[in-house]
């Protein structure tokens, strides 16, 4: 079926009068790092150059400071940097005339990152470091002409429009909210005089700009916030900012301070759009959704529900800059899907690195990383068909090369194929889908069911060998180890072993936290229902009452067990994972009755349970299992054996270093190393 008729609304263009977005799909506002380097504009160029040439109707940038105090690494307040700006609209318009790029001025208020953060009142932010600075009278002009500047500025350096972030907890946010905005005076005070400043801001901006310049003002739909805005305040709100002159409303969801997870995996795809469409009854403007739309079915359904006329899709365009070009002619098989895992786009972002994409390496690095082809074939073999091996064999044989990929297991995946079983990571269904439909249409040879020997492999005298053999579980050396109470995690999560009503987790990192998930579920999982999801993190989304969340309390249906995770290190348990998804988890798990012990020396495992020293205390935990996730150890005999025989032999993933496992590191790795070979 042709995309026109399989995705009619996705395809159809939106008339603004003055001008014409050729289709629905919206690259979103995702900030890359690239903005704060030296040559970033000029990689930021190439970036999105790519994402306009993959068929998307709109882009909207990273957000950019009016001004010094607005906390982000990148500003435009002059013609300088107008200049900078303009290499970005013109690399978007020369890949493709029709599609428009707008910038998003993002002023970060009380969580800016500098000395001299400024706000509506003098409350610092749960997740700030600093107090901010009380604005005077004078400081908001200053901010309101400085954020016109800024607008000014961006139709110099050639943008079709604006988008002005008011969500997040970022400064126009912090207006509208009573706990943050505590002023007496004409911004402070009843909502009116609350809203003034951010409707101000639009206000000034149309008039500056003119009529024919895209304007678009994020609105938090839905704050997440325990005493947030009120629907009448956001509707009022977005009405107001239609009768000043704004084109199209963005609906966003959440504060960063918020305890709700929003762009998680563990978050149903378009939890959130039920929002955008009851927001989109009130208003004669368009309105845009966000938020775990990944997949062009999606986008679909929720324009065809009338939930908004045009949804944002950020990560997933980090993970396949074609992704609507593969829509549109039918190749949905082959989109490169985002996982909503944020490990190396959204905690590179918060963590101050460049942003990335865990199934996509080439994101964000497009002038380093490309997949050129060979100049001289050779006959490759990839032994190992996990997250690297897959990743080796997919870019060694798009560029030309003849491969083989060997596998001892009956499908391909290898961790993936754990993590695809825990309840949050259905995602991963995706990855290997993509997979197989890159073997076929890369031509790749599997030959899986075998377990290829450094005999065989230098038999068939193939060029390289590639060993991507992952890892092992690491066996803690402790007594009674080999007792039947101890299961390995891996026979935990594919269901091999049973496992009891009392369990200890020896090993608190990822994987004990992902097995921890996976026995305390009981029912249908969060992430594969809207209702459970909301019902879970306490949210209202039929009555939205202030914040969506206000008064209203978690219900989280427990497995029947009673289950403790246990860490070695004496700091905090759960440290370790991601920035953006790591709380979410912690949450969750303390929510299910999970305990949480750290500081711990296993001592041994016998039918009394399992034997301990907590904080140089002796102690005998009364446990039915002890699941073992104790780190693991990198299968790398095969390369030590082939690299005696004099064979070219190369070490990628967890083979080549096996800590935490880290599919990111994993396929990172292997993609650099297969452009190269």
């Amino acid at each position: 079926m042709p995309a026109h008729q399989k995705y009619p609304n996705l395809f159809s263009p939106l008339d603004l009068g003055f001008t014409q977005i050729k289709n629905r799909a919206l690259m979103g506002s995702m900030h890359t790092g690239l903005e704060e380097l030296e040559n970033g504009f000029e990689r930021m160029a190439v970036y999105f150059a790519e994402r306009a040439r993959g068929g998307v109707g709109m882009i909207i940038t990273g957000g950019i400071s009016p001004n010094s105090e607005g906390g982000m690494g990148a500003k435009l307040s002059n013609a300088e940097e107008v200049e900078h700006h303009r290499l970005v609209t013109k690399a978007v318009h020369d890949a493709d005339p029709d599609v428009k790029i707008c910038m998003q001025i993002l002023h970060m208020g009380p969580l800016a990152r500098n000395d001299n953060p400024v706000a509506p009142s003098a409350i610092r932010s749960r997740i700030a470091s600093t107090t901010p600075r009380e604005l005077d009278e004078a400081g908001i002009e200053k901010q309101i002409a400085d954020m016109v500047n800024c607008a000014v500025c961006a139709q110099k350096a050639g943008y079709d429009g604006v988008e002005v972030i008011g969500s997040a907890g970022y400064l126009l946010s912090t207006f509208l909210v009573e706990k943050t905005n505590q002023r007496t005076d004409q911004w402070g005070g009843p909502y009116e005089n609350r809203m003034r400043f951010p409707v101000e801001v639009m206000r000034r901006i149309r008039e500056a700009v003119g009529p024919n310049f895209i304007l678009i003002f994020r609105i938090a739909a839905m704050d997440m916030l325990q005493g947030g805005m009120s629907w009448d305040e956001i509707v009022l709100l977005a009405k107001k900012m239609e009768e000043v002159g704004v084109n199209i409303i963005s609906t966003h969801f959440t504060w960063h301070e918020s305890a709700v997870p929003t762009i998680a995996t563990m978050v149903p795809r378009a939890a959130f759009t039920g929002v955008t469409g009851r927001l989109k009854k009130e208003l004669n403007i368009p309105l845009i959704t966000s938020n775990r739309i990944n997949m062009p079915d999606v986008a679909e359904s929720v324009l065809a529900r009338g939930d908004a006329d045009i949804v944002s899709m950020a990560r997933p365009m980090l993970a396949d800059a074609d992704l609507v070009n593969k829509a549109f002619e039918g190749r949905e098989d082959e989109i490169n899907t985002c996982i909503a895992c944020n490990q190396a786009c959204l905690d590179h972002t918060f963590n101050g690195m460049e942003v990335s994409c865990l199934v996509n390496p080439r994101a964000c690095h497009e002038t380093f990383l490309n997949y050129e082809p060979t100049v001289e074939q050779k006959n490759i073999a990839v032994v190992g068909a996990g997250p690297a091996g897959l990743a080796y064999a997919e870019v060694a044989a798009r560029r030309g090369h003849k491969v083989t990929l060997f596998d001892a297991a009956s499908e391909i995946g290898g961790q993936f194929n754990l993590a695809k079983r825990i309840p949050g990571k259905e995602e991963f269904y995706e990855t290997i889908r993509y997979f197989n439909k890159m073997i076929e249409k890369r031509g790749i040879d599997v030959k899986l069911n075998t377990r290829a020997t450094a005999d065989v492999l230098a038999a068939e005298g193939y060029d390289k060998v590639v060993v991507a053999t992952g890892i092992s579980p690491r066996i803690p050396d402790i007594e009674g180890i080999d007792h039947p109470k101890a299961v390995s995690y891996i026979d935990v999560i594919k269901g091999i072993k049973p496992v009891g009503k009392k369990v200890a987790i020896m090993g608190a990192g990822g994987i004990g936290f992902d097995v921890a998930e996976k026995i305390m579920h009981s029912g249908k999982f969060a992430a594969l229902d809207i209702d459970i999801f909301a019902k879970e993190w306490g949210i209202d989304f039929e009555n939205h009452p202030r914040g969506g969340v206000t008064g209203v309390e978690p219900i989280v249906a427990k497995a029947d067990r009673e289950v403790t995770l246990l860490q070695r290190k004496s700091t905090p348990v759960g440290r370790g994972l991601g920035k953006t998804t790591g709380w979410t988890h912690r949450i969750a798990l303390a929510r299910r009755g999970v305990k949480m012990i750290n500081g711990v020396e296993y001592l041994k495992i016998d039918d009394e349970g399992l034997h301990l020293m907590i904080n140089d205390r002796y102690e005998i935990m009364d446990v039915d299992t002890v699941i073992i996730c104790a780190g693991q150890l990198p299968l790398r005999g095969l390369y030590d054996e082939l690299a005696e025989k004099g064979i070219s032999v190369e070490l990628v993933g967890g083979a080549y270093e096996a800590m935490e496992l880290d599919a990111k590191r994993a396929i990172n790795q292997a993609s650099y190393l297969a452009a190269a070979v």
